[in-house]
């Protein structure tokens, strides 16, 4: 048995998606000799690095992810690990999860999300631009620039800072899409959404966020909430399915006001 603050390492087995490109088609390549003596110390993508680096010093081409800060802030980290996006800690990024999460002689998956709205660029990396494109359909908020306001001028009920903050959490890593069984977006959609949508400055583009922002998820191609409850299960920030079921209100409130096509300005006809 190791002592108090020995090193423990490990020895793993990879199955790891490898996909040269967008148009290629992929396959499991296993790694085990590049997968021995892992400190349990390690962030899940330090043993990526780790295995890299043996890898290219081998000759051979490293294994593609996506990260940046490893700090679980950006969102940019995610592979699914045994099946579970971001790995089997809850509430945890790839980059925040550590291989002291594992078992010695562990036989792990590494694949990257699975949506059609997120096709693969290489390896575990997936292009997750619509997720730019639904945030660009929200538009803006009417806030004037200059001066910065009175504080207590514009009054915001506790409740809604509360959950707006609570939304405002959600960190676009994707996790949400690659564990629905639909490939939905909604939980997502609804966090950047509603961190707006419950707050005074965003009232006035309320509707039109709401419309706007759904309609660009439909032709991004992601699929329909039918409220599995996996989005909130393997969300790392712990957004809430509430979100989803208020964006619906809002949507749905939104389309009863928007005029039809033709219909005289000021209602529908």
């Amino acid at each position: 048995m190791a002592g108090q603050g020995e090193e423990k390492l490990l020895n793993l087995t990879l199955h790891v998606w490898r996909q040269k490109n967008r148009g290629a088609a992929g396959g499991f390549v296993t790694y085990k000799d590049e997968a021995r003596g892992i400190s349990t110390d390690m962030s899940f993508l330090e043993m990526l690095d780790v295995v890299n680096e043996r890898l290219i010093k081998s000759g051979r081409e490293p294994i593609a992810f996506d990260h940046d800060c490893r700090e679980g802030i950006c969102g940019q980290c995610g592979v699914v690990v045994d099946g579970s996006p971001h790995g089997p800690r809850r509430a945890t990024t790839t980059c925040q999860l550590h291989m002291r999460s594992f078992d010695d002689g562990a036989e792990l998956t590494i694949e990257p999300w699975r949506a059609g709205a997120f096709p693969v660029i290489k390896d575990l990396m997936v292009d997750r631009s619509a997720f730019d494109r639904i945030i660009a359909a929200g538009g803006f908020v009417s806030v004037r620039t200059g001066n910065a306001p009175e504080a207590n001028g514009l009054p915001v009920p506790k409740q809604d800072a509360d959950l707006a903050m609570d939304a405002a959490a959600c960190i676009g890593c994707g996790a949400c899409v690659a564990a629905c069984p639909n490939a939905s977006a909604m939980l997502f959609v609804s966090a950047k959404a509603q961190h707006l949508n419950l707050l005074p400055q965003g009232a006035p583009e309320k509707d039109q966020r709401s419309l706007a922002m759904i309609d660009q998820a439909d032709a991004e191609g992601f699929g329909t909430c039918t409220n599995h409850g996996e989005c909130e299960a393997v969300c790392p920030k712990e957004i809430s399915m509430g979100f989803i079921a208020r964006l619906n209100r809002d949507y749905a409130r939104a389309a009863v006001k928007k005029p039809r096509a033709g219909a005289p300005a000021g209602g529908a006809g």
